[in-house]
């Protein structure tokens, strides 16, 4: 299928999911609200590989997340400009002064989705017992719970135990219809961000009854439509009954609709943008935008622009992980060679066109956090002398009787795969290592990871929640099960260290955030002394919109909730011409 035809086959699928043409803006007749807000319209974004799961504890890929903001709701929630945390199901709470008694008081009147699993197929109203209910599911000992380890895993009280199949959860207590109560086990700087995560959302237990672990039904603002999804798009309609007031008193949501395109190339997404079939695209690549800005300089010189473009640093780190249950990764000195061995800053400039932040020379934790300060953590230089002296120490001299050894990275990304080459290329040039890789869908090398099945596997970690905390809760090693045979999420390094422990649990009980980021700091020197990881850059985003796309942020943690964006018509007047004598 030629460029082309790709394009019609997008843009019919576009047009088919929101109801049809519109005019050139992507405008139906829309109806005024409060302050010039309209309601009407249909979101059109796009992501380059669909959803994994919607069912909140099994949710463990950035794609899944965001389809779950729409459809779920919680307690609370991020603002999507400052991520500071604000009420959402629940309108207010209460802190005890010992900091470990939270006091919830939820509004009237929510309603799960209207769905065939609820009686007459009409959606019942959100009681306290099903946060008590969804937040046990958060905590069951089940095959595809990636959630437990970093929402109540040692913060609950009785939430181990629970786990383990041995208690109550003792620390979740429905008071009357309206009023939840969590305990903790000691005080948290973060608990409250951990329950704004689509991982914390309430579910109905008619809808796990019905439908197990694939459940598209929440309370959040807008309904999944089976009918119109397909595996190329994701078609989420309005939930009418959303119980959603913005700060002028208008009803959420405004949008009639919101389309997700799957686009598995950049280059198509930035077709289709430019041909008025998407309203938003990110993670584009800094060449495509200077050829877009330098050819169309005129679209975003107009008045008001047509299109916006920005760029920020994000809670993002790109890095690849070893397997350290098995040879050769199992030997620290081969982990740290490898990391001496690659050019990170050939790979931002040259590979990915410096669409990033800049290389990974620090640590795990990108430079996104303020009062964090990253460049203070030791992380690994360009040395390629230093690199073949560990490799010739841990018995592998100029590579010789290396085993065969092959990255394993996922579909739904050029630039990946672009990196995998040039990785590849510099291990073969600095060390006399041929390493192999292989391209395979997301979920296949989940499993895989998972499971302990890979050599090195790409990965990527954004942040859960806006802390370092939720960077080292990755390697925290309470996570490992003993059994290799048993799946280990997220820490599919299968990293251990005590002392690494020891600070990372210092830093998750401290009562203050300069105390916590000490510890912290001290952990994260562990993990890169221990190279369980080759860190290689920290993300940097390219967003395009189209003017007129209201409340639609952006954050460092690409954080997305539609439930207040809303879609104003444009009438754009050509820039005026300059005379470039003057």
């Amino acid at each position: 299928m030629n460029r082309t035809t790709i394009l019609a086959v997008f843009s019919l699928l576009i047009l088919a999911s929101c109801g049809g043409d519109k005019n050139k803006n992507n405008q139906s007749k829309k109806a005024e609200a409060k302050g010039g807000r309209v309601y009407g319209g249909c979101l059109r974004v796009s992501e380059n590989e669909s959803f994994q799961s919607l069912n909140p504890s099994s949710i463990v890929d950035v794609v899944s997340d965001f389809v779950a903001t729409q459809i779920h709701s919680g307690l609370v929630k991020l603002n999507n400009g400052t991520l500071k945390v604000e009420p959402a199901i629940a309108e207010k709470w209460e802190i005890d002064p010992s900091g470990t008694k939270y006091t919830f008081h939820l509004r009237k009147g929510v309603t799960f989705q209207d769905n065939a699993c609820f009686s007459g197929g009409t959606g019942r109203e959100v009681k306290a017992s099903d946060f008590k209910y969804s937040f046990e599911l958060l905590c069951k000992n089940t095959p595809n719970n990636g959630a437990f380890s970093s929402t109540f895993k040692d913060r609950v009280k009785g939430a181990n135990t629970y786990f383990d199949g041995k208690g109550e959860l003792e620390g979740v207590k429905a008071i009357d219809d309206y009023t939840l109560e969590i305990t903790l086990e000691r005080p948290s700087t973060v608990f409250l961000q951990i329950l704004a995560e689509a991982l914390c959302s309430v579910v109905a237990k008619e809808a796990v009854e019905k439908y197990g672990e694939d459940i598209k039904v929440g309370a959040g603002a807008f309904i999944y439509d089976e009918t119109y999804s397909t595996k190329d798009k994701i078609v989420l309609r309005k939930n009418t009954a959303y119980y959603g007031i913005d700060s002028l008193g208008n009803k959420l949501p405004f949008l009639d609709s919101v389309l997700i395109c799957i686009i598995p190339s950049k280059d198509q997404e930035l077709a289709l943008f430019k041909d008025g079939k998407l309203d938003m695209i990110t993670s584009l690549p800094s060449q495509s935008i200077k050829e877009m800005v330098e050819t169309q300089i005129q679209d975003f010189q107009n008045e008001p622009p047509k299109y916006i473009l920005d760029n920020a640093a994000e809670m993002i780190t790109q890095y690849y992980t070893f397997n350290l249950t098995r040879p050769p990764f199992d030997n620290p000195k081969v982990r740290k060679a490898f990391n001496m061995a690659i050019n990170r800053k050939r790979i931002v400039e040259d590979i990915l066109n410096n669409q990033a932040f800049g290389p990974a020379n620090y640590g795990f934790i990108p430079p996104t956090f303020s009062g964090y300060d990253n460049t203070k953590i030791k992380g690994y230089e360009y040395n390629v002398v230093e690199a073949k002296k560990l490799l010739a120490e841990a018995g592998y001299p100029n590579g010789r009787a290396f085993p065969p050894v092959k990255v394993i990275l996922n579909s739904g990304g050029a630039r990946y795969t672009n990196v995998v080459v040039e990785v590849q290329k510099q291990l073969l040039e600095n060390l006399n290592i041929n390493v192999d890789f292989e391209v395979i869908p997301r979920t296949q090398k989940l499993e895989l990871e998972a499971t302990g099945q890979t050599d090195i596997s790409r990965d990527a970690w954004v942040a859960d929640y806006p802390s370092p905390e939720s960077f080292l809760s990755v390697f925290f090693g309470e996570t490992v099960p003993k059994d290799l045979n048993q799946k280990s999420f997220p820490n599919s390094a299968r990293y251990k260290n005590a002392q690494y422990d020891k600070y990372f649990i210092k830093g998750r009980d401290a009562i203050n955030r300069d105390s916590s980021y000490l510890y912290f700091m001290k952990a994260e020197q562990i993990l890169m002394n221990d190279a369980p990881i080759m860190a290689l850059w920290y993300d940097g985003n390219y967003r395009l919109v189209r003017f007129g796309i209201q409340n639609v942020h952006t954050n460092a943690m690409r954080y997305r909730n539609f439930a207040d964006a809303y879609i104003k018509e444009v009438k754009w007047k050509k820039a005026e011409a300059k005379d470039s004598a003057k």
